[in-house]
């Protein structure tokens, strides 16, 4: 059976969304009060063969807002020592974003997608805090859809039996290294690597591209 191409570009795979694989480091679990500090980017391409794979990271330490808090726990969890510290080479809030977000309506035009939807494990707590930055740097055009989201947590429960991001990978066969984990950079990437993995395998085993029914009579 041959796959009419157009099934195969990324706007065809997720109902025109262009999904960004994101990962934000924090001072605490409150999106409305706590420090947001490191955030990562990761857009996907896909090839002619519809498999998915990573294609731009977008990194940046992230300045404390005015009047943030800051957890002594979440720091030790995250490993930031200082979030004030100069040596970070920190951006305000509203600089990252803004950069983060160029990128990502550059691609999304090329892609021929509506919008961006965000891809992260545990999905809330990250678009938690991307919207509640958005907010205190008054930004309008925000590509994230606002509360939609691909959970790899979710998705690698039904995939791996795992939730926990290391256990994930590792079951899915992928190389984890718990020194470099709870880095925005790193967590993206293997985020990524398991959101394109679980993708691509439901390719493999026919879950898609679904068959138009002049296909299927063609088959």
């Amino acid at each position: 059976m041959t796959v009419d191409k157009e099934l195969l570009a990324l706007k065809s795979r997720f109902r025109g969304y262009f999904p960004v694989v994101v990962d934000v480091e924090t001072a605490g679990f409150n999106a409305k009060t706590d420090a947001l500090l490191e955030i990562c980017a990761i857009t996907l391409k896909m090839d002619e063969q519809g498999n998915l794979h990573p294609a731009t990271t977008m990194h940046f330490h992230v300045e404390p807002f005015e009047g943030a808090n800051i957890e002594k726990e979440a720091l030790e969890f995250n490993g930031i020592r200082d979030p004030y510290s100069p040596l970070r080479g920190a951006v305000a809030e509203q600089e990252a974003l803004k950069e983060i977000y160029k990128q990502i309506r550059k691609e999304q035009k090329t892609a021929g997608c509506s919008r961006a939807i965000m891809v992260a494990h545990n999905a809330t707590f990250d678009l938690s805090f991307v919207m509640a930055a958005n907010e205190r740097s008054r930004l309008k055009r925000v590509p994230f859809h606002p509360f939609a989201t691909f959970d790899t947590a979710a998705l690698s429960g039904l995939a791996y039996g795992q939730t926990v991001l290391a256990k994930a990978c590792r079951t899915a066969g992928m190389d984890f290294d718990n020194k470099e984990a709870h880095s925005a950079l790193y967590d993206t990437q293997k985020t990524a690597e398991l959101f394109c993995g679980i993708v691509n395998k439901w390719k493999e085993l026919g879950g898609w591209p679904v068959c138009s029914s002049e296909q299927a009579e063609e088959k």
